[in-house]
């Protein structure tokens, strides 16, 4: 399995990112971070200090995962999402040591913003532009353009995304 790291990539010199893994154009992987083959960064992505990826995780472009993520396989990532310092995406819903099955997948649709400390539980999606609030608990899917805050996660603001322009 080959890497494929386009050259103008950034990895910081504490990063791993293994063989086999996919860097697209303009990505920055800081320090301490660990990127696994099969993973897929898109272009203009960045991780902060101390993220993992696991290999079957995709990040589309332009996201923005801050300081301290793991994203563990079965995430995938579309364009310009932003991920908060140390939020947590679990990949199974029953965890046990010894564990047979496969991971559950979890969708984070274009634009949304995953704020600082949320928890995301596996098998959800959150919808295009919406924002889960700092220490948020996602147990079930996120509506597209609405605020959802709170343990459990509960719609607390609405918006029409499509008639709202994001200076993005």
């Amino acid at each position: 399995m080959t890497s494929k790291i386009h050259p103008t990539a950034f990895i910081h010199e504490t990063a791993v990112v293994d063989e086999g893994a996919q860097i697209s154009a303009g990505v920055k992987i800081w320090h301490f971070c660990h990127v696994m083959p099969g993973a897929k960064i898109g272009k203009n992505s960045s991780l902060g200090q101390g993220c993992y990826v696991a290999s079957s995780v995709v990040i589309g472009e332009d996201c923005k995962i801050q300081n301290g993520v793991s994203l563990y396989d079965g995430v995938v990532l579309e364009d310009q999402v932003f991920i908060g310092p140390h939020a947590v995406f679990t990949n199974v819903k029953f965890p046990r040591a010894h564990r047979k099955g496969k991971f559950e997948t979890t969708l984070i649709k274009k634009g949304c913003t995953i704020g600082a400390g949320a928890v995301i539980i596996c098998g959800t999606t959150c919808g295009e532009w919406s924002m889960v609030a700092a220490s948020a608990c996602v147990t079930r899917d996120v509506p597209p353009g609405v605020t959802v805050m709170g343990v459990p996660a509960v719609v607390k603001k609405s918006r029409n995304h499509h008639l709202e322009k994001l200076n993005i």
